[in-house]
């Protein structure tokens, strides 16, 4: 990580120096499960551990990542996301906002210009709870809630490049056919890293102290776990907006039933395309059935990407709609309560 000066980069964002840009763009992808991971790193990036851990501890604190540690896909062992929407009088927006991110089931949550405003998921160990949580979320909002569970995943693997402007998402998960069981010690060290890995030199030992284990046993957990589709990668977690994608779009499209799953996988093949789902219709409320999430420099960029998706659906596509987030308003991944842990 030197002479950055001498070195040919695409410009970067206000406030990301290019020894931030190299370690942002390494760590979306992986961090290793070894002793000293963060050394490992640094023997890649060319500089010393004491200087990783600094400079990821820096970003997380200024916002420009907003988590970094295990991220888990809780369907692959039993559990439910769901997204859902809200339709919010502007005049309640801010109170509802509250109410919503007062629940921690709810992963994330972001404003969006469109009638229903607030979309966010919900992530529960059980379908059960996932349901609950948007009951409890109508109860106190006193609002319907519109739920848009995955019915089947074409591709997921958001990578916001600051350098690598080559690619835009990382390889996508293999299939694992079964749930896994999780067992007590899963949930423990679910519960131990969902907020973040320690930003030590030695962060798996940190979090086998909290657990009363050895960092061998949660290293190679964490192995089998993200062999198995648990965890999706370790890895960091950037802000769009402060890496300079500053338009995000959710694409929905209204796609033939019998077509939809053929075009939901090349859609999501696009290199374009961070995540691409198949969701229920709601009659009178929501034709959509094919989601992709689109990211760029601007709205133009994201429309111009949009089209190149119309003209891969063709007329197998009835109708679509570009949703742009304007606020990100929780970001935290899913969070297991301490019954469930």
């Amino acid at each position: 990580m030197n002479a950055e000066a001498s070195v040919s980069t695409p410009p970067l964002p206000t406030g990301i120096t290019l020894d931030d840009a190299r370690l942002i763009d390494r760590l979306q992808r992986s961090l290793p499960l070894t002793q000293q991971p963060f050394a490992d790193v640094a023997v890649e990036l060319q500089t010393i551990e004491a200087q990783v851990i600094a400079r990821l501890e820096r970003l997380l604190k200024d916002g420009v990542l907003t988590r970094f540690g295990p991220l888990f896909q809780i369907e692959r062992a039993g559990g439910q996301f769901i997204l859902a929407a809200l339709q919010v009088p502007e005049a309640r927006f801010a109170e509802v906002t509250d109410q919503v991110n007062s629940l921690p089931e709810v992963a994330h949550n972001y404003r969006r210009d469109h009638a229903l405003n607030m979309w966010f998921v919900v992530a529960a160990e059980t379908p059960q709870a996932a349901q609950a949580c948007c009951a409890r979320i109508e109860a106190l909002t006193g609002l319907p809630v519109h739920a848009f569970p995955k019915e089947r995943e074409y591709f997921v693997g958001l990578y916001l490049p600051l350098l690598d402007q080559g690619a835009h998402t990382a390889p996508p998960l293999p299939a694992t056919p079964t749930p896994v069981a999780l067992t007590q010690f899963d949930r423990q060290l679910m519960a131990a890293t969902q907020a973040g890995l320690p930003l030590v030199p030695r962060p798996y030992d940190a979090v086998a102290a909290q657990l009363g284990t050895t960092g061998e046993r949660v290293r190679a957990r964490l192995g089998e776990l993200l062999a198995a589709g648990v965890v999706r990668r370790i890895a960091a977690v950037p802000n769009h907006y402060r890496l300079g994608y500053v338009a995000n779009g959710m694409s929905v499209w209204d796609v033939a039933d019998d077509q939809v799953d053929r075009l939901g996988q090349l859609i999501g093949s696009q290199p374009s395309v961070s995540h691409c789902y198949r969701r229920p219709r709601k009659a009178g409320v929501w034709r959509y059935n094919l989601f992709a999430m689109l990211h760029g420099h601007s709205r133009g960029e994201v429309l111009s990407q949009a089209e190149a998706v119309a003209a891969l659906l063709g007329p197998a596509c009835r109708a679509h709609e570009v949703l742009f987030s304007s606020a990100i308003l929780k970001k935290t991944g899913l969070r297991l309560t301490p019954a469930q842990a």
